[in-house]
């Protein structure tokens, strides 16, 4: 029995270093060396400056600001609004406010849900009032489905071509713009599918206002 004993303590101390600390380590040290990018969170810099992760959405937006020109605050959190010079991300509804990389999850409710019928509610109402003064066509049933709902992570970095598309006529006012110089940087930074057949097309916002922001010679 003692030698039982023993042997099982040497197998848990062996499999322990083994596969809770070598194996780590070369999975680690093969990641750097191979992939230093993808394992380090694919972080965008600019001038030296962190300004995102290309996989991780982020919000685009400027605060509210009071009579005063001070910025608004309510419950202590600053109040934003949508940036328009700035592609919006698709919708967000994580914990602690929106695009908390720190508190990525999925909601759980269903598509009949109350909760998710009244949350895209909003985001149709906050995406025309964002978008139609310069898309007068723009309705309801010309809103792509990723600018209503929220991804299951809450912090998708991409959003469709269509949506970027509708937003391009905002982006062009703003920047004072052609409407085909944006769609041309709409085109230029949209992703083919995975593989060539796996999900669909999709745009990186924090790419694509980068390159908003290199074309205008202004920096975010």
């Amino acid at each position: 029995m003692r030698r039982d004993i023993v042997t099982s303590v040497i197998g848990i101390v062996v499999l322990t270093v083994l596969l809770g600390l070598v194996y780590p380590l070369f999975i680690t040290g093969v990641g750097q060396v191979a992939f230093p990018g993808n394992a380090n969170g694919q972080k965008v810099y600019v001038g030296g400056k962190l300004v995102g992760s290309k996989i991780i959405g982020q919000s685009f937006s400027v605060p509210v600001l009071d009579r005063n020109g001070k910025p608004k605050e309510a419950e202590g959190e600053l109040v934003t609004e949508p940036d328009p010079r700035y592609f919006q991300s698709r919708p967000s509804a994580t914990e602690g406010g929106s695009y908390n990389a720190a508190a990525s999850t999925f909601s759980n409710r269903g598509p009949n849900d109350r909760a998710t019928e009244e949350a895209d509610a909003e985001n149709i109402k906050a995406y025309l009032e964002l978008n139609k003064p310069y898309d007068p066509a723009l309705t309801v049933a010309h809103i792509p489905v990723d600018a209503v709902n929220t991804s299951g992570s809450n912090l998708d970095p991409e959003i469709s071509s269509a949506n970027a598309r509708i937003q391009a006529h905002r982006i062009a006012a703003k920047r004072k713009l052609s409407l085909s110089v944006v769609d041309g940087l709409v085109s230029n930074y949209t992703d083919a599918r995975g593989l060539g057949f796996s999900g669909e097309p999709g745009v990186n916002v924090l790419e694509l206002n980068l390159a908003l922001d290199r074309l205008a010679g202004g920096v975010r």
